[in-house]
């Protein structure tokens, strides 16, 4: 069975390892507890729509032009497992880390983006008694923070911040902003032709 220490002794001989760019991780996304997950899903929804793929084995890359990682890291828990993973972010070729965290005490988001700076880290309270906790950093500690629930809105920020070295993801970006767009017109459409009874008995 893996223990911390075999995750940690991962994270230093990635960091370690020469590896091409395109078998490396651009985004991270780590979470407290598995119980974060129904929330930090939108996250991999929001990747995987740009056309970003998992990783899940670090020899077996799975060969896209942008791929992400998710990991379960307590700040409380396993503190050593959030300090490896966030020193090593740089040298394992993350970009931008999304970290959700719950409850009073998030600490994972603030916590990792002391460690990982200047990698953005870009915090998402899983609940909202979280969002105090995750916005709560000093001057010249920065973290960036989405709304509570909100990891689908943490992973199209981390591709916009990508997106500014890779043209062919901007241009993905652009086409789901005018998919989204369409939608709402198509819907207007649909409330204005049919009225509003009828729009709520076809809906």
């Amino acid at each position: 069975m893996t223990d911390v220490d075999d995750l940690i002794e991962l994270f230093e001989s990635e960091a370690e390892r020469d590896r091409p760019a395109t078998d490396r991780p651009d985004v991270g996304i780590i979470m407290g507890s598995d119980s974060d997950l129904d929330v930090m899903s939108g996250a991999y929804d929001a990747l995987t729509d740009l056309g970003f793929e998992e990783l899940t084995d670090y020899d077996d890359p799975p060969g896209a032009d942008l791929t992400f990682e998710t990991w379960v890291v307590s700040a409380h828990r396993t503190p050593h497992l959030m300090y490896a993973y966030a020193e090593t972010a740089a040298e394992r070729g993350l970009e931008v880390i999304i970290a959700g965290a719950g409850g009073k005490s998030a600490d994972l988001p603030n916590m990792t983006a002391s460690i990982a700076y200047p990698i953005p880290v870009i915090g998402v309270p899983v609940q909202e008694k979280s969002v105090d906790s995750v916005l709560g950093m000093p001057t010249g500690a920065p973290i960036t923070a989405v709304d509570a629930g909100k990891s689908y809105n943490a992973a199209l920020s981390a591709a916009l911040i990508i997106a500014r070295q890779h043209e062919d993801l901007r241009q993905r970006l652009i086409d789901l902003h005018d998919e989204r767009q369409r939608d709402v017109a198509a819907v207007s459409e649909a409330l204005h032709s049919q009225g509003t009874p009828g729009f709520r008995e076809n809906r």
